[in-house]
């Protein structure tokens, strides 16, 4: 229900909905919760394969091991584009909730977009050096548990990539409407989501892989 005249207005954490939204602060809270469940479902998905890999470090049967396979300069440049990219989603979120035109919008969010597209085309030029090596998914447990996990994050980053050029197109077409500010808010949970589960496979597996 609108707040009555003289009672202060609830607003959303993060991207305040305006006075002339058509969506309610209750019906915007009750999306992002069901968006929440889904990224806890996906957040155990990530978990299970986490607990795959770690079961099948030893598992190589004679073929490249973490050491053999993993580069880590490249794989800390995808680090830092991917962390960078968290950084610049949050200057389009700011540029929204200010209310400074399109403009702002529009550049750190094809900015985001860029970055993403730039993490994906290094990470796909690592996976092609490992299968130039001989470090292929069906040589060992091992590389199977690898290829299981880091790969579904790139799936995962490609998915945000286009969940982003919908959102651009959402811009050109219906504007900066309440609707565009919850699927925002969406995409902002999960694009810092895949750079929490980065971080995790960047330490676990490459920092570890090549350290040990």
């Amino acid at each position: 229900m609108s707040a009555r005249a003289g009672e202060p207005q609830l607003r959303h954490v993060g991207l305040n909905l305006l006075d002339t939204d058509a969506l309610e602060p209750g019906e915007a809270a009750t999306g992002l919760y069901g968006f929440w469940l889904f990224l806890m479902s996906d957040a155990i998905l990530f978990a299970l394969l986490f607990a795959i890999y770690g079961t099948q470090l030893t598992a190589t049967a004679g073929a490249p091991g973490p050491q053999d396979a993993f580069k880590i300069g490249p794989t800390f440049v995808e680090t830092l584009i991917l962390l960078t990219s968290s950084l610049t989603f949050g200057l389009a979120s700011i540029a929204l909730k200010y209310d400074r035109g399109r403009t702002g919008l529009v550049l750190w969010l094809s900015v985001t977009l860029t970055l993403g597209i730039a993490f994906l085309g290094f990470e796909i030029g690592d996976f092609r050096t490992m299968f130039a090596d001989g470090a292929t998914p069906d040589r060992s447990g091992f590389l199977s548990a690898f290829f299981a996990l880091v790969p579904t994050h790139g799936l995962h980053v490609a998915a945000g990539c286009l969940w982003i050029v919908v959102m651009l197109a959402q811009i050109a077409v219906f504007g900066t409407d309440a609707r565009f500010k919850l699927n925002l808010l969406k995409l902002g949970l999960f694009w810092h989501l895949l750079d929490i589960v980065w971080i995790a496979i960047f330490s676990v597996v490459y920092l570890q892989g090549t350290l040990a």
